[in-house]
């Protein structure tokens, strides 16, 4: 290990999951995944040694974005050689629709050979990530419920899941009964279509996600975990802010939850600084999954 590396984990507190000079990457109990955007800017500089330095920090499970054909920018196998060396697991993989920006990946282009790529490096789910504000039309909305039946249909004959992704918008009224959130769990198939709930999004629209758990139980096995600052409702490290995990956590076999990701969007703190925060306080709180 360089020695500027070893000062830097040193100082975060991931200094004692190395060994002899290389990462222990086999010998964890515990389950915890994170999104690659939380580190989208470390991942764009250098993949290999961002995957590496999160396995070093006891995170087993990824949840990737940007798949084009290429997962940030290696081949197929360049990257499952990189999975292989940190014992990271993909679980998950964010797509968007491809509705206004027709590029590879997308659920509307090539999504045939999106599921081929994600099912070759062993990926549970496939998750619809974001409409575009462009897209955000209600005849859009009308559609996404088939959309996602669609391309569930596709990922259920590889053995992966298709799933959606909320930001606030989603709980914004769609017409004068129910919000879109709802529109798409009651329009598209329970059984082809889960849903991979964010904390944060739905803590800022004001909303319970135990009365999800309660009207649609077993919906959600993925989550983004991540917290909300007080007052300025800016993104926060998990157990910095105002979000009662501890609450939620207990409704998890209600929600049907199996994978959760920590994520924070931005952080006035370097993002790896974030991340040590967030994970000493999962460590003292339980909130690992077996």
């Amino acid at each position: 290990m360089h020695r500027r590396d070893f000062l830097q984990l040193s100082s975060l507190g991931f200094l004692g999951l190395y060994s002899c000079g290389s990462i222990n990457f086999k010998n964890r109990k515990n389950t915890l995944g994170i999104q690659l955007y939380t580190v989208r800017d470390a991942i764009s500089e250098n993949p290999e040694k961002t995957l590496e330095r999160l396995a070093g920090s006891g995170f087993t499970e990824l949840e990737i974005y940007g798949y084009n054909g290429s997962f940030f920018r290696k081949t197929k196998n360049e990257f499952q050689a990189i999975l292989k060396n940190t014992g990271l697991k993909v679980i998950s993989s964010h797509h968007t629709t491809g509705i206004l920006h027709a590029e590879k990946g997308t659920l509307l282009n090539r999504w045939e050979q999106s599921v081929d790529d994600l099912h070759a490096i062993g990926a549970k789910y496939m998750v619809c990530s974001y409409l575009f504000p462009e897209e955000r039309t209600d005849d859009n909305y009308r559609k996404l419920p088939e959309l996602l039946n669609r391309s569930g249909e596709i990922t259920e004959q590889a053995g992966i899941r298709m799933a959606y992704h909320n930001h606030d918008f989603e709980f914004e009224k769609f017409d004068e009964t129910k919000n879109i959130y709802d529109f798409i769990l009651e329009n598209s198939s329970s059984d082809l279509v889960k849903m991979e709930l964010d904390l944060y999004w739905i803590s800022k629209a004001g909303l319970d996600p135990l009365i999800y758990f309660e009207k649609y139980p077993k919906r959600f096995p993925l989550w983004h975990v991540k917290d909300m600052k007080a007052g300025t409702k800016d993104f926060s490290e998990i157990g910095n802010g105002t979000i009662d995990f501890e609450r939620i956590f207990e409704a998890k076999e209600k929600a049907g939850l199996e994978h959760w990701f920590l994520e924070q969007d931005s952080s006035d703190r370097d993002i790896f600084e974030s991340i040590a925060i967030s994970r000493k306080y999962i460590s003292e709180n339980g909130f690992f999954l077996k």
